[in-house]
């Protein structure tokens, strides 16, 4: 007998669910997703991270197709913009950073020649950094980029429905009326319809966004709230047309109460404001946006309220939440759908045959708190490492971070060590990048760098830019390349 799977919602975390399921567990699972035209989802989630592209494999998506239903465009990195400083500026590329020993990371010699007078900028080490800054992209080739993509969340969870549907999969159209729980065991029987329908199943997943309709308001399971270091509340979205080649990097713009994304696609632009409403209020977010976007507006904005924070237990007796549903960490360094893969991705690992397993559940909920605490600090990060003036980055500044990132600061602010552990989904080259990017000068370094002599220090760092400025240089545009390779419909 098949498990039945229904999945509460659509939007993006929906059709993935369903994308996986139907793919990778069809004979062993009735996968039921309900969803209701008239429910809006957040659809602002239209950047990514490299790890998608794994995800993908598994879901069995072809590349070219997937951008050109998407209006997709390829992704290096992201560009901060007046973080640290107004007037700063540099790029979290997804690449490696030059050349690492056993010993220690590149950065290490990099900070010794930097003392000495001989090197160039962090980036040149880097051909992601490099064809970012150039505007250059290509698939293939050597050295490989690493690299992710923007498209448009709408149009990717029609194409996944679509895939899904021919797959065989039960779309239920209608709102969610009432959650019916089990009197004994507590979990969930069945979804009550408003139109009357009852939808049984033996495992639910929870893709109802913020409100968390099954695993907050019918099982009432916690949030832990997690704004006071993250204390931004708002997003304001709106979609522009492009008036320039689509660049391969997000840009974060931050202002004086938050942040601005800017997202090209390839037949528009996404943007958005991010603040928080103690300091900025919603009227004065609308009008600060239309004077800082480019190209004429496709749709009127309207503010999205959020809180920083995760469900106390993901996995919760027989249902999963998935996520929005699940927790929130603003969209800074575009992990949304990340989480989601990955949390899906650990489902199918951990996937129940016949009775819910408690032990499963338990490790489930374990591993998706540790990832989410990992990602929340490499978000704070960035707002605790400023140097701004005004009250709200004071606020950020002065808030004394988590334990766990308050070490991690000072290992680096004190030798200039990194780390990656397990559950991090950041690399050692992201923390340097962010951790130097918003003016965290170590005290020390390795003293690896200095047992080398000056000179070839010097020329080893000379052919290392000169190689990664040859091998961008053979990149073409990122424009032209999409206009090749996956241009989507008019």
């Amino acid at each position: 007998m098949k498990t039945r799977i229904v999945i509460a919602g659509g939007g993006t975390a929906g059709w993935l669910a369903a994308a996986i399921l139907t793919r990778q567990l069809a004979p062993l699972v009735e996968v039921t997703l309900i969803e209701s035209e008239e429910i809006g989802t957040v659809g602002v989630g239209e950047s990514t991270i490299p790890t998608v592209q794994a995800f993908h494999a598994l879901i069995g998506l072809d590349e070219a197709e997937f951008m050109a239903a998407t209006g997709a465009t390829f992704k290096l990195g992201i560009s901060f913009e007046n973080w640290a400083r107004i007037g700063d500026r540099y790029i979290h590329s997804f690449g490696d950073l030059g050349r690492t020993t056993w010993m220690g990371e590149f950065h290490h010699f990099w900070l010794e020649a930097r003392a000495k007078g001989i090197a160039a900028d962090l980036g040149d080490y880097c051909l992601e950094h490099r064809a970012a800054v150039e505007g250059r992209f290509a698939i293939g080739g050597e050295p490989r980029l690493n690299y992710a993509y923007h498209f448009d969340a709408g149009r990717y969870a029609r194409f996944l429905r679509a895939r899904c549907e021919a797959s065989g999969l039960t779309r239920v159209e209608g709102r969610i009326d009432r959650v019916e729980c089990d009197g004994e065991s507590g979990h969930i029987a069945a979804l009550h319809l408003s139109g009357g329908r009852r939808i049984a199943g033996d495992l639910f997943l929870d893709c109802t966004g913020l409100r968390g309709v099954l695993i907050g308001e019918a099982l009432g399971v916690g949030f832990e709230d997690w704004s006071r270091w993250l204390p931004a509340d708002r997003a304001l979205p709106v979609q522009t047309g492009a008036v320039e080649p689509a660049r391969p990097y997000t840009r974060a713009i931050a202002h004086d109460a938050g942040w601005q994304w800017r997202i090209p696609l390839q037949h528009r632009v996404g943007n958005g404001l991010v603040y928080c409403s103690d300091y900025l209020s919603d009227d004065e977010a609308r009008t600060r946006l239309y004077a800082n976007v480019d190209g004429e507006r496709l749709v009127e904005p309207n503010p999205i309220r959020f809180r920083t924070g995760r469900r106390l237990r993901a996995w919760e007796g027989n249902c999963v939440a998935l996520s929005l549903a699940a927790g929130f960490v603003e969209p800074l360094e575009s992990t949304s759908i990340h989480l989601i893969m990955i949390a899906l991705t650990r489902l199918l690992q951990l996937i129940p045959v016949g009775a819910i397993s408690p032990a499963a559940a338990a490790r489930y909920n374990e591993q998706a708190r540790r990832e989410m605490e990992a990602v929340r600090d490499f978000i704070i990060l960035h707002y605790h490492l400023n140097q701004r003036p005004e009250p709200f980055w004071q606020r950020c500044r002065e808030t004394a971070p988590p334990d766990s990132l308050a070490e991690r600061i000072a290992l680096f602010a004190e030798g200039a060590h990194a780390y990656q552990d397990t559950h991090d989904l950041f690399r050692v080259a992201s923390w340097v990048q962010v951790m130097l990017g918003q003016r965290l000068e170590p005290a020390r370094y390795h003293p690896l760098g200095s047992i080398m002599p000056r000179e070839r220090l010097a020329q080893v760092l000379a052919e290392m830019q000169s190689g990664i400025a040859a091998a961008a240089a053979r990149l073409p545009a990122h424009q032209v390349f999409v206009d090749r390779y996956c241009a989507a419909a008019a």
